[in-house]
Parts: C-alpha cells; sequence; structure tokens
C-alpha cells in the first residue's frame, strides 16, 4: 500500500514538473520559442536584381549587343540526397559545369547542408535535370551575360567575372548603374531549405534592375573600322594598333577599336591581361607631329604667325646645344612659310612656332612656354581627364613652371614628344581645334531603353568651353590641315584635312631609335565650313620601326568615303575647297 501511494506522488510530482515545463516553455518562453522554430524554417534569400543590358546605335536605332540568358546553378543537400539519384541527375548536365571531380566527392563530407555541384547550367540542361532531380538536389536560377556580337568592341564594353562584377569598360566603369540594387525575400522553407509559398509575415524587398544603357557607338561604324584596322595590321604585320571615330561637333564617339582583342564571353581565355585595356583612352602615348597641328594654332590664335610666316630652315636647329633634326634634313632648304613647314612636317617649323609664341625670332623664352602651356593643357585638355564616362588616364604635360621646362623639352613638345597624353584626349583637342573652337566633352551614353523597351536619348551638351581658338584661327588651320594632303587627289567635293604623327619609343627611359608609335588624325565633311568627323589610328611594334605616312595613313583613306557614304554626306557642287 504504501508503495502505491509513493508511486502516485512520484506520478504527480512528475507531472507537476512536465506542467510546469510546459507552462515556461508555452507561456514564460513562448516568443522565444516561437522565434527559434521560425529561424529553423524561415531563410532569407537575395531577389538578384536584372543586369541592365547594353545596346549600340545602328543609324539612329539602339541595338542590343549585350544581354542576359537565365542559367542555374545547381545545389545538393548531401545529408538527405540518395547517392544513385543524385549521379543520374548530375549526368544530365555538362561535367564542364560541374564544381566537383565526381558524384562521389559531394558525400565526402557529410556536415555540409549546401554544396554547389554545378554552375551557368543552361535552360536546355537545367530542364532535363529538374525532370529527375530529386529530394535535396535543387537549382537556383541567376543572369549570365551574352555578347551578341562576338568580341566586337571588347575594349570598349568589358566583361562581367564570374561573381557578376563588371571589370574593364563599360561593364566595369558603369558596373553600379548596369547592376542595379538586389532585393530580400524572408520565407518559409522545407527541411532542405527549399522555399515554400509566400505568406503573410514574409518580408519582400523588391529588386531594382539595372539601367539599360545606348552607347553612341554605331555598331556599323565599329564594324568597318575594326574590319580596316585589322586587315592593314595583318598586311604589315603589326601586332598592335587603336582607332576612333569622333563626332567633332557633339563628342560622341561613334568608334572606338583597340588590338589585339578578346572575346568578352571567354575572357579569361588570354595570355596577357593588357587585352583588357582600352588602349585609346587608358593608355598615355606621344602623339607625334600631331602636336604641330595645336602649336602652330597657339600662335596663329595669339596673332604672332600667319600660315605666309616665313623663317629659314636649314634641315636642323639648336635648342639648349641640342641638335633637333627634321625627318629629312634635305627637304624645303631655306626661307619657306609656316604653311609649308606644316605640309612638310619639319620640327624645325614648331619650334620657330614656338619661338614666334614667345615673342622672338630666334629664342624660346619663357612666355613662349606659358602660353604653350596654356593651349596644351587648358584649351585643348591635354594631359587632363576628359570626362568621358569610362575609365581614362590622365598622362603629362610638363607646366611651364616646373623645375623640369627645359627649352629643350618645350621645343619636343611642339612635335608631340616629352609628353603624354591620350588618343581621346588628342581627338577631343583636335576637334575644338577644327570646329570653330569649341570643346565637347566625349561621351559614350547616347541614352537609356527602360523596360518596356522605349528608347529615351539623353539631351546634347553644350560645349564645355568655347574659344579654345577663335573661328577665324579655326578656318585657318582647317586650310593647313587641307594642303598637307595637296598630293592625295582627293574628291572635290569634298573636304578632308589631316596630320601625320610619329614619336621614338621609349624604352628602359630612353629613346630608341629601332621602335617607333606611328599616328594618323584626320577629318572629312562635305565643305572647309564643318568637318563631320575625326577620324584617329595609331599603330606600334615592338622593336619595329612604324611609318605614319605609308602604314597608318592609309587606314584612313580606306574609311574617309566609307564615312562619307554612310553618313549621307551630300557633295558640295561648288567644290570641297571652297
Amino acid at each position: 500500500m504504501k508503495r502505491v501511494k509513493f508511486l502516485r506522488l512520484c506520478l504527480v510530482l512528475a507531472v507537476a514538473v512536465v506542467l510546469a515545463r510546459l507552462f515556461q516553455i508555452q507561456i514564460l518562453e513562448h516568443e522565444s520559442y516561437v522565434a527559434k522554430a521560425a529561424a529553423e524554417h524561415t531563410s532569407l534569400y537575395d531577389i538578384v536584381a536584372k543586369r541592365g543590358e547594353i545596346y549600340m546605335l545602328d543609324g539612329d536605332e539602339p541595338v542590343p549587343v549585350v544581354l542576359n540568358t537565365t542559367v542555374w546553378t545547381v545545389v545538393v543537400d548531401p545529408q538527405v540526397v540518395d547517392r544513385e539519384a543524385v549521379a543520374e541527375a548530375m549526368a544530365k548536365i555538362d561535367k564542364a559545369r560541374w564544381t566537383v571531380e565526381s558524384v562521389d566527392e559531394i558525400f565526402e563530407d557529410l556536415s555540409r547542408r549546401y554544396l554547389i555541384v554545378a554552375k551557368n547550367v543552361p535552360r536546355s540542361e537545367y530542364l532535363a535535370f529538374s525532370e529527375i532531380a530529386p529530394a535535396g538536389m535543387y537549382a537556383q536560377s541567376s543572369n549570365q551575360r551574352v555578347y551578341a556580337e562576338g568580341d566586337l568592341a571588347a575594349s570598349t564594353l568589358g566583361f562581367v567575372n564570374a561573381d557578376g562584377v563588371g571589370q574593364y569598360g563599360v561593364e566595369g566603369a558603369l558596373d553600379e548603374e548596369l547592376a542595379g540594387k538586389n532585393g530580400v525575400l524572408k520565407t518559409i522553407t522545407d527541411v532542405n531549405k527549399v522555399a515554400l509559398s509566400i505568406g503573410d509575415d514574409n518580408v519582400r524587398i523588391p529588386a531594382e534592375d539595372g539601367k539599360n544603357i545606348v552607347l553612341t557607338i554605331d555598331r556599323n561604324i565599329q564594324k568597318k573600322v575594326e574590319e580596316v584596322l585589322r586587315q592593314h595590321m595583318n598586311d604589315l604585320g603589326i601586332s598592335n594598333g587603336s582607332a576612333m571615330v569622333y563626332d567633332p561637333n557633339s563628342g560622341k564617339v561613334k568608334a572606338m577599336v583597340s588590338f589585339p582583342s578578346y572575346s568578352p564571353a571567354d575572357y579569361g581565355n588570354v595570355e596577357d591581361a593588357s587585352v583588357y585595356v582600352n588602349d585609346v583612352l587608358e593608355t598615355p602615348y606621344e602623339p607625334g607631329s600631331i602636336c604641330k597641328g595645336f602649336t602652330m594654332a597657339a600662335a596663329i590664335n595669339e596673332g604672332k604667325m600667319t600660315p605666309e610666316t616665313t623663317y629659314v630652315n636649314e634641315g636642323s636647329t639648336t635648342v639648349d646645344n641640342w641638335q633637333i633634326d627634321n625627318a629629312d634634313v634635305t627637304k624645303q632648304l631655306g626661307t619657306i612659310t609656316m604653311r609649308t613647314a606644316l605640309q612638310w612636317s619639319l620640327n624645325t617649323g614648331s619650334v620657330q612656332a614656338l619661338r614666334l609664341l614667345g615673342g622672338s625670332v630666334d629664342s624660346i623664352t619663357q612666355a613662349g612656354k606659358e602660353l604653350l602651356y596654356d593651349y596644351y593643357y587648358n584649351h585643348f585638355g591635354l594631359g587632363q581627364a576628359t570626362g568621358i564616362e569610362l575609365y581614362e588616364n590622365v598622362g603629362t604635360v610638363v607646366p611651364a613652371d616646373s623645375e623640369y621646362a627645359y627649352n629643350s623639352t618645350y621645343a619636343n613638345m611642339t612635335f608631340g614628344q616629352g609628353l603624354d597624353v591620350t588618343m581621346i584626349q588628342v581627338a577631343a583637342g583636335w576637334s575644338s581645334l577644327i570646329n570653330g573652337g569649341n570643346y565637347y566633352r566625349p561621351t559614350v551614353i547616347a541614352g537609356y531603353v527602360d523596360k518596356n523597351g522605349k528608347y529615351t536619348a539623353v539631351a546634347e551638351e553644350e560645349p564645355v568651353r568655347t574659344g579654345t581658338v577663335s573661328p577665324e584661327t579655326s578656318a585657318t588651320m582647317r586650310g593647313m590641315l587641307h594642303d598637307t594632303r595637296w598630293w592625295m587627289g582627293d574628291p572635290a567635293e569634298y573636304y578632308f584635312g589631316g596630320k601625320t604623327g610619329t614619336a621614338q619609343a621609349i624604352r628602359d627611359g630612353a629613346y630608341v631609335m629601332d621602335e617607333f608609335v606611328s599616328g594618323y588624325i584626320g577629318f572629312g565633311g562635305a565643305s572647309q565650313d564643318r568637318p563631320e568627323y575625326v577620324i584617329i589610328i595609331k599603330m606600334w611594334e615592338k622593336g619595329r620601326t612604324t611609318s605614319s605616312e605609308e602604314e597608318v595613313r592609309p587606314v584612313f583613306e580606306d574609311l574617309k568615303m566609307w564615312m562619307i557614304d554612310y553618313m549621307r554626306i551630300k557633295p558640295n557642287t561648288t567644290g570641297g575647297a571652297e
């Protein structure tokens, strides 16, 4: 009897303990356990924003050149899946997409609950996989970039890396704008962390998709320039070349080429990462005699000389006890005009223009150097950022008050050596030189396409500055640059001008004679009054002496009339030189 009473007492005490514990759990600690339960079955997921697409222009119409496609990442929970079922499902996926060496590797560590076993699975393989995927094995969708035009404009476009981050070019410089902002989803999940239906208590912050950007690049011009430049480089056996087509009346870049190139869709398959660099924007160089146009424009604009001002050309001149020779010391010896000096690209002529700029006939003065620096840097924008939306280098133009601003340094600068600038700087400054004195900020952004496919162009920008030269000086320079082509036999109903530029390369801090960087810049239009386009080209080969006249200028010749036809520029029936 006593034993029964004892057992009853124990039972009562046990029930009391249980009831007390239930009271503690269900009443006193209710909220804590609800939170723990929710944590076990609730997960936070990123809602991945759709990356903005990139368009080029086809005439006036935007066409997509960088798009998105849906791909899948396959995930396994090794603790709950069947090995044979996993092997069967994995067989539906190309092994090149696997992130594991074998199915056995999936089960080597059973403490893992979330293991990625395949990436970038395309739709066809995903559908085959999803039909037989066992519980605990599922796929998550994401976006992958598709470069519809292959390697067209690769250095301008850039690429998106494996982490979804834009690198180089438009993809890198405008990554934040293209990427958008991911959203957040808090949802109830099953034991395998698979999201179930959305309930009232779930939190959803929508993703903000990236912007669809339309570039000023014209797809047809880009293709033509790449085709022509590549053909010339192949014929000459030259490995490096760059070119750009530029609208001198708006600052819009119509084509931008940098060779050697690569495939953005296969960006890892390169031998040298330097191919990612956009040479037009990011590689400062010495543009050579192209700068003679800037130097003579400064002297003319300051009223220090005219195209008919004369000097005595002896084939060379001396500055700071350093002899500066013309490329050919036998050309045009004696008393000649500055127009002739530019036609024959004489170094003695540009040095003389610097002397005249400083108010002297036979000496380089501090005043002359200060004026030249003012025009190079402040008027034409050499040695400073242009403000283009992409990555760019600044380069260096030695200030006139620098301890390194020797007379010989500035003499060199008159014919494009002793300074480092970029092709985009040269093209933008050159455009202001020939368009009447208006400097436009270079741009690659034409507008945007909204989610409904509507294209909205950005407003035309006003010049950043006016009066880089006077309209009269600009007209004079167009005439002088036209005269450099006196022997070319250009069609009379159109008007062309240009200038070659060859500079000795620098190796180990010193100029060398066995390697040149050669270039050409030219413009074209129906009449002298309005140039419609500017084309700048550069070629070089390590350890090789290239020729601006014989190897680079022909690229412009192959493009000049194609651009006239493509832009539908009507001929000037009164004659191109009128």
